[in-house]
């Protein structure tokens, strides 16, 4: 019997756009404030695309900052997959775009749609298929312009998401944080909850789905709330559940970067202290499939994990998905 492939992660690299959307700036297009903003959500800016700027433009730097960071040669890489629900078109896929422009050979591409949860079920993944033997190094990306399907009149949904892209490079050689295992569901019984309505087959583009601005994200935020915190708390313990693990055992939590309040709960119910959860979300709100990735790059460049470290990552998106992943430093 062949022994197990080893999965690591051998790099990592993040982008976000260059301009910087504050709450006092957003407070002037919409009914809100900055005290409004940061007390609910704890979000205090954003970094928003330029309208030239596309999502395979984000995930390009990110992938190029990633492969660097690995030091592996493109010739190396023989799967790309994209998580995003904000591809530059709805066909060729991301993935496929972003693998010529990084000179890549005739690779395995594909994108990945779980919404926020998306990075995490990316890396489960790319991680069996390394596992198979059939490929040996993964590019990993999660990358959003969520502000493409924001509603800038909408209050309630335009102040929590921002744009950006983080990736990672997969591989079954090398040295690097090993992955560990991986839980991910979904409950498709109420996509409503968090949806973007018109634009495909159900909602084909017309005249009536503009007028009623059906093609922008829209969000019941009490019940998105409430199903977050209870099916991460799940998720994470179904996963420490599996390896054996307590969770005193947990050194970190990377958690989705929606809203501290979701955050704060979780950590509550988990009796996980607060100092354990690693958030960047009020320089860069809700970034979708990006969250994950862009907090695990700054944290591991702020040097906040020790060798042998268990950390957890965990994330919830509409579907509705939910997905967490164990990592030892």
């Amino acid at each position: 019997m062949a022994a197990e492939r080893n999965r690591v992660i051998l790099g990592m690299g993040s982008h976000v756009p260059q301009k910087v959307l504050g709450n006092e700036e957003l407070s002037k297009k919409v009914d809100t404030s900055h005290e409004w903003i940061q007390s609910r959500t704890g979000i205090i800016e954003r970094r928003i695309a330029e309208e030239q700027e596309s999502t395979s433009d984000l995930a390009y730097e990110a992938a190029r900052k990633a492969i660097n960071d690995a030091g592996v040669n493109i010739e190396q890489i023989d799967l790309v997959i994209v998580a995003t629900i904000t591809p530059d078109m709805s066909f060729p896929s991301t993935a496929c775009l972003l693998q010529h422009r990084l000179g890549l050979k005739h690779v395995t591409c594909f994108d990945l749609e779980a919404a926020c949860s998306g990075f995490l079920y990316s890396l489960d993944v790319a991680d069996g298929m390394i596992a198979s033997g059939r490929y040996n190094c993964a590019l990993v990306i999660g990358a959003e312009k969520m502000s493409s399907i924001m509603d800038w009149e909408d209050r309630t949904t335009c102040v929590l998401f921002g744009d950006g892209a983080g990736a990672a490079i997969i591989s079954s050689k090398g040295s690097g944080p090993s992955l560990l295992g991986f839980r991910c569901g979904a409950d498709g019984s109420n996509p409503s909850l968090l949806h973007q309505p018109a634009g495909g087959s159900l909602k084909p583009a017309s005249v009536q789905t503009i007028d009623k601005r059906e093609h922008f994200l829209k969000m019941n935020g009490k019940e998105i709330f409430k199903s977050a915190v209870r099916v991460m708390e799940k998720a994470i313990r179904d996963l420490l559940a599996d390896h054996k693990y307590k969770i005193s055992d947990v050194d970190h939590v990377i958690p989705h970067q929606a809203n501290v309040r979701i955050v704060e709960s979780m950590a509550q119910r988990l009796e996980i202290p607060m100092e354990k959860f690693f958030c960047n979300l009020d320089r860069h709100g809700n970034t979708s499939a990006a969250s994950i990735p862009l907090a695990l790059d700054e944290a591991i460049r702020k040097n906040i994990f020790s060798e042998g470290d268990l950390v957890v990552l965990v994330a919830f998106g509409a579907g509705l998905t939910w997905s967490s992943t164990l990592v030892r430093f």
